[in-house]
């Protein structure tokens, strides 16, 4: 298959791309990067572009059997409104923009990332793929972004969405971040620690992404997110044991507040959204529980 991938260089679009070259798929990679470190690569191209313009690009995705929509600036970040300005056009421009590219006559897959923030603060309540949106910043961003996917149906698309969690893998996002407080002894649970905190491993957010695109029923929303649902402070102690580190040392609400911001809200905030719709297609996690998922990464 020829294979667009939006969100190429980045930390799951490079996972992807590895992965799908090595199905033996037409590979082209866009980002806003100069290089590519696949380029020279068999069956890869790589396209340099900023995707929120129409642009030249759009040719690539109109020729493409699928498309794989992982763009958008991080949300790790202290939220102005400039920053939350480009967190929503990196996506919703970006998808709006691939989606007028396509071409109905090949009647193509898109796969398109969202994420659980979609749902907003839910407490203690478990949330499927078909609970309603919350109502801050990510909820609304996620209703938007979605919609611009969705539009793909009116050219004769399959379309999936994928409510991501916590991506962990040892090479970047969360981890990378998280570890050399831990490895300090520094680490422990952000706020009261009784919040949900939903995850996937990388190896299993790439393999949903295979597994949905190959399986023709496939259709819809996702939570992509491990079976197993833990709380801030279950992370917190589990990461502790991983690597023989105490992790008592609190992050207090009111000062994570002051020093992120609105952003604070996406670590603070709860989402249990187990992944029912991927387990109801008889999608295989290799990593269901946060243990052995610790377990490979540190």
């Amino acid at each position: 298959m020829n294979i667009l991938i939006t969100g190429g260089t980045g930390f799951v679009g490079s996972y992807l791309v590895d992965a799908l070259l090595e199905d033996g798929h037409q590979i082209t990679a866009l980002g806003r990067s100069l290089r590519h470190p696949r380029e020279g690569t068999p069956n890869f191209a790589f396209i340099s572009a900023d995707t929120t313009q129409p642009g030249d690009w759009q040719e690539a995705a109109a020729g493409s059997d699928a498309c794989i929509n992982l763009a958008g600036a991080s949300i790790f970040q202290r939220w102005t409104p400039r920053t939350k300005g480009a967190i929503r056009d990196s996506r919703v421009l970006t998808t709006r923009n691939l989606v007028a590219a396509l071409d109905a006559t090949r009647q193509p897959f898109l796969f398109s990332a969202s994420g659980v923030g979609y749902y907003g603060d839910q407490g203690n309540k478990t949330v499927t793929e078909a609970s309603g949106p919350g109502d801050d910043f990510l909820a609304r961003l996620g209703i938007e972004w979605e919609a611009e996917a969705e539009a793909a149906r009116q050219k004769g698309a399959r379309v999936a969405i994928g409510r991501l969690g916590v991506v962990l893998h040892q090479a970047g996002g969360a981890m990378a971040k998280m570890l050399p407080a831990f490895r300090l002894g520094l680490g422990g649970p952000l706020g009261s620690g009784n919040q949900y905190f939903p995850w996937i491993h990388l190896d299993d957010l790439v393999a949903a992404i295979r597994f949905l695109m190959a399986n023709q029923e496939c259709d819809g929303v996702f939570n992509f997110c491990a079976p197993e649902a833990v709380t801030n402070r279950e992370l917190a102690q589990t990461l502790g044991r991983a690597l023989n580190r105490p992790a008592f040392m609190p992050a207090p609400a009111i000062f994570m507040k002051a020093a992120l911001g609105e952003f604070s809200s996406v670590l603070l905030g709860s989402q249990k959204a187990p992944p029912e719709r991927l387990l109801q297609s008889g999608f295989e996690f290799k990593h269901a529980t946060l243990k052995q998922a610790l377990d490979t990464i540190v």
